[in-house]
């Protein structure tokens, strides 16, 4: 088998190859052949500023590059690929953290470019190259000169034409899920969280909703999408907004207005699931999908992260039991970060909830943070038994829940039974 041997990055931007240097992930653990797969189309290779880069030498002895040299580097992966081991590296002291993405380890075999990751859903409405941008800035002028008063649709031309955001650009394009942000409160305080952040070291990479959408508003954007759309899905809650339960009263009023004018699409909700009663309500109205966003099935490891206010994991199981009585095609959006979500603890603890809530499809999210940032905030993990690995997890959840869909995006698929109040 070829050894995997490391890659840094020159100060001038060039990837450089160096073939007496083992590539290592993070914790020094050397990679293997086995880890890797090749360098998938769409993905990113990202500078580690301040982190310098780290191999193993044939005898076994860790060696650091000097700076000179250049920087540690990375992969970010597109969205269809989850990240299996985070990449090595020696941060400089006392310098910042670093930006908000999902950084995989990356390694050469053979003059090419490998990345420890694993292909675990379809990505061809996600590719970059379904979102042609001449095309979408075409659009966006269009839809804005359509509809110049609607602060949604302001928003989400924001959000599609700075941070190429998906959800955000289909909203133009008419096609598939769509976003529609609707709340600038919530009621967690993520330690990841990309839009709104507490702590002065930490720099969120997007700006956070400054307004409260009408109901108005939303089913003048909405109706059209689930009318005509390809694979229609309407949904709340996007990253660029707070928590959308905490605007359920206006969500609830949309949804029947929606489904009183179509019963055509998909109407979603991406949501912390801490209200139960509050969902309910949105059950009633016709909501069709449900995706919580969880970075575990244990309270402890939830709460640590999540900082919750006003609520507990309990009232997100509760919320996911309701859902599963009333015909909701429910998700779980976990945030995953190898070492943790593959714990033993964890592991048990994520089959628990499966079973526990009925769920549908867990879909795999790589979490975006630094892992200086990360690891000091999150219980012990030597009280969580030992990492499995994060193929061994997919293989442990396909065989152990076979009724579950395991992959990373949202189904286009309608309410089952419904008792909706239309």
């Amino acid at each position: 088998m070829a050894t995997p041997y490391l890659l840094y990055v020159t100060p001038e931007g060039e990837i450089v190859e160096e073939h007496r240097l083992q590539a290592l992930s993070f914790g020094d653990r050397p990679l293997r052949e086995s880890d890797l797969i090749p360098l998938p189309d769409g993905v990113t290779l990202s500078m580690m500023p301040d982190r310098l880069a780290v191999g193993q030498k044939r005898s076994g002895v860790r060696q650091v590059l000097p700076q000179s040299r250049g920087w540690a580097v990375a992969a970010l992966l597109p969205i269809g690929y989850t990240r299996t081991l985070l990449p090595a590296y020696e941060k400089v002291p006392d310098t910042e953290p670093l930006p908000f993405f999902g950084y995989s380890a990356v390694a050469g075999m053979d003059g090419k470019l490998y990345v420890a990751a694993v292909k675990t859903d379809e990505v061809r409405k996600w590719h970059p190259r379904s979102f042609n941008r001449q095309k979408l800035e075409r659009l966006v002028h269009e839809k804005q000169e359509k509809y110049p008063e609607n602060r949604i649709i302001g928003q989400h031309a924001h959000c599609a034409l700075d941070y190429s955001c998906p959800t955000a650009s289909n909203l133009f394009f008419e096609r598939w899920e769509m976003a529609i942000a609707v709340s600038p409160g919530c009621n967690a305080r993520c330690v990841g969280c990309i839009s709104k952040q507490e702590e002065e070291d930490l720099i969120s990479p997007q700006d956070r909703l400054d307004f409260i959408p009408s109901v108005d508003e939303i089913v003048e954007v909405a109706k059209g999408h689930l009318e005509s759309a390809e694979d229609a899905i309407v949904s709340f809650g996007q990253g660029c907004e707070g928590e959308p339960l905490l605007q359920w009263p206006r969500i609830g009023k949309a949804i029947k207005a929606l489904r009183q004018q179509t019963d055509r699409g998909v109407i979603n909700i991406n949501t912390n699931g801490s209200n139960p009663r509050w969902l309910q309500h949105l059950y009633d109205a016709g909501l069709d999908t449900l995706r919580v966003s969880t970075i575990s099935g244990h309270p402890e490891t939830y709460n640590a992260y999540y900082r919750p206010l006003g609520y507990t994991f309990d009232d997100v199981k509760e919320s996911l039991r309701r859902a599963n009585a009333e015909g909701v095609y429910s998700s779980i959006n976990l945030l995953s970060f190898p070492g943790l979500i593959d714990r033993e603890r964890e592991v048990e603890a994520l089959l628990s909830l499966a079973r526990d809530t009925g769920l549908r499809l867990i879909q795999l999210r790589n979490l975006n943070i630094d892992p200086e940032v990360f690891l000091p905030r999150m219980p012990d993990f030597e009280t969580m038994g030992k990492a499995v690995g994060m193929r061994k997890l997919i293989q442990i959840l396909k065989q152990e829940l076979p009724d579950v869909e395991i992959g990373n995006f949202t189904r286009p698929i309608q309410r089952q039974s419904s008792s909706a109040q239309v």
